[in-house]
Parts: C-alpha cells; sequence; structure tokens
C-alpha cells in the first residue's frame, strides 16, 4: 500500500509541519491493487485441494464443500474495487508509535462535545469488524451519544507494520494507544475492545486509568468458577461446560499460534484457500449463526476481513502477538469504571458476580439477545445499543 508523502492534521486542517518527524501523521489509502487480485484470482484457481472429509458437519473443520463455494466466489464473484470502497469510505492513517508503524482509521464525530473512543479488534478480526458501527456511533439521533472514533490496526495486523523484534505484547500495544490518542489531542477518553482487543484495552485500564473516562469490554477474562461457598446458577454451570467444550476441541489453532507460529504461516501466507479455511472456520465456531456463518455474517462481510489478511502478507505476523501474549495473560484488578457486554455466541462467558471479582467498578453488565465473538460485526445495532448505554454513565 502507498504512503503518501505529506504529514498532514487528522482532522484535515491542512499541513502539520509543527509535527516532530517522529510523531507525523500521515493520510494512506488502502488498496488492493490489480496484480495483486490477479494473483490471489490464480492461486485460487490453482489450489491443490484435499479430499472430502469423513464426516457430515464440522467437527474436524471446514467442509471441503464449502470451502470450495467460498473460494470460488472468492476468485470470480467478489467485487474487489467495492471492498475497497467499503474501506476507503472513511479516513485512514500512519503514525509510529514506540518505532513501529501503526495503521488506524480516525473518524471525528460532528459534534464538538462528543467523547473519543479508541476501538480495538482481535483475531481473526480488522478494522472491518467496525465499518457498520462508524456512522451510528459518530453521528447519533442524540448528540449526547456521539464519539470522535480511533480505530487502530494491532501491530502485525492490516496496515500496521509487523515487528521485527520479540516484545510487542498487549501491555506494549495498550502503552502505544495511550500515546496515539495523546498525539492526536485526547486528553480523556474511552476505549472498547473484543477478543485481544480485551485484553489491551483491560491492559490500558490498568496502565493509564487516569486518562480513561471508562472501558467496554465483550469477551472479558475473569476468574470463571465460584468461589468458596457459593453454588453455581444454570447459567453459570453452562458457561463453565461451553469453556470445558472450547478447551477441549477449540484450542489447537491458539496452541499453534503461541508456539510455532512461523511454521504455521509459511502455509497461510502461500495459499489463500487454506487462509480463507482458517479464518472461517472461527466465524462459524465463535458468532451467534446456528451452524452456518453465513447466517450471521454475509459472504462479502466474511471475504472483506479474510481479505485483508491476505493482501497484507499477515497470517504469520498476526499469530506472533499469540506467542507474545498468551503465556501471560493476567487477571489483575481493573478499577476503572467499566461495562461488559456478553453476547450469546460468545466463547467464554461470565456471570456478574465473576466480572466484579476482577472489574471492580462494574457499572453496566449487558446481555444482548443476539451475536457472538464479532459482537460490531456481527450485530452492529446491539452492539452500538450497548456501547452508548455503558458511556452514558462516565462522560
Amino acid at each position: 500500500m502507498p504512503l503518501a508523502v505529506t504529514s498532514v492534521s487528522p482532522g484535515g486542517d491542512g499541513p502539520a509541519s509543527v509535527l516532530a518527524m517522529s510523531d507525523a501523521i500521515t493520510p494512506v489509502q488502502p488498496e488492493y491493487a490489480p496484480a495483486d487480485v490477479a494473483d490471489l484470482r490464480d492461486r485460487l484457481r490453482h489450489t491443490r485441494w484435499t479430499e472430502r472429509e469423513p464426516v457430515d458437519d464440522w467437527s474436524q473443520g471446514v467442509p471441503l464443500g464449502y470451502l470450495r463455494e467460498l473460494c470460488e466466489y472468492w476468485a470470480d464473484g467478489y467485487d474487489f474495487a467495492a471492498a475497497q470502497g467499503r474501506l476507503r469510505a472513511f479516513p485512514h492513517w500512519r503514525t509510529s508509535l514506540d518505532g513501529l508503524g501503526i495503521h488506524f482509521l480516525h473518524v471525528p464525530s460532528p459534534h464538538p462535545g462528543a467523547l473519543p473512543l479508541l476501538l480495538t479488534h482481535g483475531w481473526p478480526g480488522s478494522v472491518v469488524e467496525f465499518l457498520g458501527v462508524i456512522d451510528a456511533l459518530t453521528n447519533p439521533p442524540d448528540p449526547a451519544d456521539a464519539f470522535h472514533l480511533v480505530i487502530p490496526s494491532l501491530p502485525g495486523y492490516g496496515w500496521s507494520d509487523k515487528p521485527t523484534s520479540p516484545g510487542w505484547g498487549t501491555r506494549r500495544i495498550a502503552r502505544a494507544w495511550d500515546d496515539l490518542m495523546a498525539r492526536l489531542g485526547y486528553e480523556r477518553y474511552g476505549a472498547q475492545g473484543g477478543d485481544w482487543g480485551a485484553m489491551v484495552t483491560t491492559s490500558l485500564a490498568q496502565q493509564r486509568p487516569d486518562r480513561l473516562a471508562g472501558v467496554h469490554i465483550n469477551m472479558p477474562l475473569v476468574p470463571f468458577g465460584p468461589a468458596p461457598g457459593e453454588e453455581l446458577t444454570a447459567r453459570e454451570q453452562a458457561a463453565l461446560d461451553r469453556l470445558t467444550e472450547h478447551t477441549t476441541w477449540g484450542m489447537g489453532y491458539s496452541t499453534q499460534q503461541s508456539t510455532r507460529p512461523q511454521t504455521l504461516g509459511y502455509g497461510l501466507a502461500d495459499s489463500p484457500a487454506g487462509q480463507c479455511a482458517w479464518i472461517v472456520e472461527k466465524f462459524h465456531a465463535w458468532t451467534d449463526c446456528d451452524g452456518h456463518p453465513e447466517k450471521a455474517l454475509s459472504r462479502d462481510q466474511i471475504l472483506d476481513d479474510i481479505s485483508v489478511y491476505w493482501f497484507t502478507g499477515t497470517a504469520t505476523s498476526s499469530s506472533r502477538l499469540y506467542w507474545e501474549s498468551l503465556r501471560t495473560v493476567d487477571f489483575d484488578e481493573v478499577a476503572v469504571p467499566s461495562g461488559i457486554s456478553v453476547f450469546p455466541g460468545e466463547i467464554f462467558q461470565t456471570s456478574r458476580r465473576w466480572a466484579e471479582r476482577r472489574f471492580t467498578d462494574l457499572r453496566w453488565f449487558g446481555e444482548p439477545a443476539r451475536g457472538g465473538h464479532f459482537a460490531a460485526f456481527e450485530q452492529p445495532a446491539l452492539f452500538v445499543d450497548e456501547v452508548r448505554r455503558f458511556f452514558r454513565l462516565v462522560r
């Protein structure tokens, strides 16, 4: 993706010559170059397919018939120009944070009193997850609900640089995100995230609490299970059963990415069919989809996200975040005002009392009727409502 050569202010007010070079904020345009699209199509058409699975469900992974159908559409039906247009509907920028080039969307609200809000995605997500909520969050019916949005790509994801040395775990990312908000002129702001975004947001709350109005999280990590003397509710028991099932059957990807991301990356970087399968399996397993991913997300939405990974070549670098961070997950206290939303299709379910053990100033606990792990992507209206209702309490 070519970078513009002129540094400008993120609000579009003209040259920012007063910025130090290391602080320069540069406009960029995500691009799916015709030559790269042609290469993708050629690779998809020459995929060497494995045999059909000997089961009639997804228990061994993505069924051959569905993956072939999806990849054929990616090669010959998917509109790459339209996908690029969906990305380019909003302003994109890059800046250097702690020595690494970071890509982000910055979408100010037309309402001057809006609260700055940092949105952080996870894996296998991207900034694409949030495209469907930007308008509603920045320009709501009630200006009192408005946000100025900052939506970065995690290091090694999307159009952010790939770290070339170890050390870019969630704590370092959180500090870089706070530096980004300060560079944009935001002294007080809110933060929201799910998956890795939840861990980054939690770490941000632990390291920079005085800068935060509050944090909203979907998929919080909390101490699961009863405290001494507590009886489990039926819902808590179901949550533990789901956690056991995920640990038994759903952690293979995580084990590989947290131990040998480099080995995994060779195949995913070379095969778009492999990259597609690696991600779409999670859209099946982690969405509120009633057995088929396209009941939760459209085919174009699925491929919008997968295309980001393919065209930016970030299969390996995105996996390394597991190697960096998964073995050092903490459950330390979060004392800033917090909101948690538990969507019914989420991997890890928590009860309010479990959440309150870690989030000691819990102001909002929502349980929407629909949606899963990719909440903003799957159920944008419900996600927006949860975010609005929490931040009304802390603005």
